[in-house]
């Protein structure tokens, strides 16, 4: 198998990383709706829709970009 040019990332490493960027953004979107609103249903609610649709949307940006060669270097 020839080793390729420009490494890609495994999907279990885009996996990792997104969810680790999610709970960070959870614990905030939380804080801030609930800030805002005194309202845990509000609060609830539009975490759990937002961090989803976000999570997958990291997800397949990840993917993407490591499709992409721009910006890495190979290492010796």
């Amino acid at each position: 198998m020839a080793k390729r040019k420009h490494p890609f990332d495994t999907v279990k490493r885009s996996i990792i990383k997104a969810t680790i960027f999610r709970i960070l953004t959870i614990i905030t979107d939380t804080v801030i709706v609930l800030a805002l609103t005194h309202r845990y249903d509000l609060a609830i609610g539009f975490v759990v829709l937002t961090n989803l649709a976000s999570t997958l949307l990291y997800y397949a940006h990840e993917r993407v970009w490591s499709y992409l060669p721009w910006g890495r270097s190979e290492r010796n």
